[in-house]
């Protein structure tokens, strides 16, 4: 049961803006709308920052179509752009964008001030609230960004708290601490946002993290712990550098141990979300990034899908469903007999023991060659390990090289054991297989024995697109009036027909 006296923290999105800043990162008007749309109504974060004002036409129209949708749909006090202390510049292109929430950009260190501004914190604070006093008049609500107020804590704590003494009197929203360089440790965020909520009870402080000594969802939690009444993040953790605090691991952490605080956010719909956003950006998501990457639901270890099997024994509060996500029990070389079996009974198939055995060795083989596998390899690891039971090996080929070179016939050099006798053949051929058979051809007309004409060739690969290390090759075989099929698996298409061709070669 959630406590009755929980806090609400809100959570801002800042992808299409800090986000975007991601070097070789650009959406298009139509991409940000979509990704606008679905944090709103499917994550259901609490406000979006979706650019900065004036950077560019196109930006300009990405916006008006964000305030557009946002006002007809109840959310256009929810979307904010990133403005500047630029007299009327900003304001009057926020009213042309059809936006209503400035988040002004201001000097939260006397080392930018002084070095950056060239100004004494009088002439600034005179221009923000210049600035601040034409966004109202306007219409605009205003929130007050304090760029590189963690150095500003560090090494300018008075200008830091005259500057709060000033804002705390002007008409804003919401003052934001941005830790813009991303060097705060976590015992640092709490002190320097313990220090500043005690001190201003009565404002809303947000809270910005990046992630530079990848810091940023620890710092985050220290955040909240010291009293932030929101934090900025970005699907997949992007941003400049390396990047902001991340959406999903924030939220994960929050609601995982900090039971005093709620989100509105929707955990379910987080992994899409990413998934779309990776899509848009070509931004790829690492595999082991926690909560979105692909691999951090699987397991690997045969003695962690045994204990899963057995009693759960490795889950724990981050539970894939939450995330809209599934369980996965990877198959390779350290692959055991439950990871095989877990993956069976998603697929609704039963083994017997022997069988399960011989195919579990087969997964083991293959990963030892640094194969990927996964489940919808099975069902043809699994066909190519029961065919091959039935057939009685008296027929093997022991070796084989395959050329193919420009301007040259593809050829091939076979040596074949025959019930234990070897023979060794080489041939050419319209394409390395062709080239293959023509040398098998070589040694049983030597021994005066008629092959299978070849009736039918396919090639097949699991479906789901993930498929780089097996595809299965299904020959259809004509002999003395009948027909019959063998099938191959392995990585290289030519080396699936020679297996398949093997099996041919001992059943006739």
């Amino acid at each position: 049961m959630m406590p009755a006296n929980q806090r609400h923290v809100e959570i801002m999105d800042t992808t299409l803006r800090d986000g975007e800043q991601t070097n070789g990162v650009s959406f298009s008007p139509s991409e940000k709308l979509t990704i606008a749309q679905l944090l709103l109504t499917e994550v259901k974060v609490d406000r979006i920052e979706i650019a900065s004002a004036r950077v560019s036409e196109g930006e300009f129209a990405a916006v008006k179509a964000i305030t557009k949708w946002a006002k007809a749909n109840g959310f256009i006090q929810k979307v904010e752009v990133l403005t500047f202390v630029d007299g009327d510049v900003s304001v009057e292109w926020m009213l042309k964008a059809g936006a209503k929430v400035m988040n002004l950009l201001t000097k939260g260190s006397l080392n930018h001030l002084t070095h950056q501004l060239k100004k004494k914190p009088a002439e600034h604070f005179a221009e923000v609230a210049a600035v601040i006093a034409l966004a109202r008049k306007k219409g605009l609500d205003c929130n007050i960004y304090l760029e590189d107020w963690s150095n500003g804590m560090r090494n300018s704590r008075e200008y830091v708290f005259q500057y709060l003494d000033f804002l705390q009197k002007q008409p804003v929203k919401r003052i934001m601490l941005p830790d813009t360089l991303g060097v705060l440790t976590p015992d640092e965020v709490k002190e320097f946002i313990t220090a500043i909520v005690t001190r201003y009870p009565d404002i809303h402080f947000d809270f910005h993290a990046h992630n530079d000594y990848d810091l940023g969802t620890a710092n985050v939690l220290e955040g909240v712990k010291a009293g932030a009444h929101g934090i900025h993040l970005t699907i997949n953790g992007m941003g400049e550098r390396a990047g902001n605090a991340s959406l999903a691991s924030a939220i994960a952490v929050l609601h995982d141990f900090l039971p005093e605080v709620k989100t509105s956010v929707a955990e379910t719909s987080l992994y899409t979300v990413s998934k779309l956003v990776e899509t848009f950006s070509g931004f790829r998501i690492p595999v082991n990034k926690p909560i979105v990457g692909e691999n951090v639901f699987t397991q690997t270890a045969g003695i962690h899908a045994d204990g899963d099997k057995k009693n759960k024994l490795y889950f724990s509060d981050l539970m894939p469903e939450r995330f809209g996500r599934q369980r996965k029990y990877a198959l390779g070389k350290t692959s055991g007999k439950a990871n095989i079996e877990n993956n069976l009974q998603q697929l609704g198939i039963k083994l017997s023991d022997p069988d399960l055995k011989k195919v579990t060795q087969r997964i083991i083989e293959l990963g030892d060659r640094k194969e990927m596998l996964t489940q919808a390899d099975l069902p043809y690891i699994i066909s190519d390990v029961l065919d091959s039971n039935r057939i009685q090996e008296k027929v093997n080929i022991e070796s084989y090289v395959l050329t193919h070179a420009k301007n040259l016939n593809p050829s091939a050099t076979v040596k074949i054991s025959i019930q234990g006798e070897v023979f060794e053949e080489h041939a050419q051929g319209d394409g390395q297989y062709d080239a293959f058979m023509n040398a098998v051809k070589k040694v049983y007309k030597k021994l005066k024995l008629e092959l299978p004409s070849l009736a039918d060739y396919a090639v097949r690969i699991p479906p789901g697109g993930k498929t780089d290390a097996l595809c299965e090759t299904v020959i259809t075989w004509s002999h003395r009036n009948k027909e019959f099929k063998t099938r191959g698996l392995d990585s290289d298409q030519t080396v699936s027909a020679i297996k398949a061709t093997q099996k041919m070669l001992n059943l006739i």
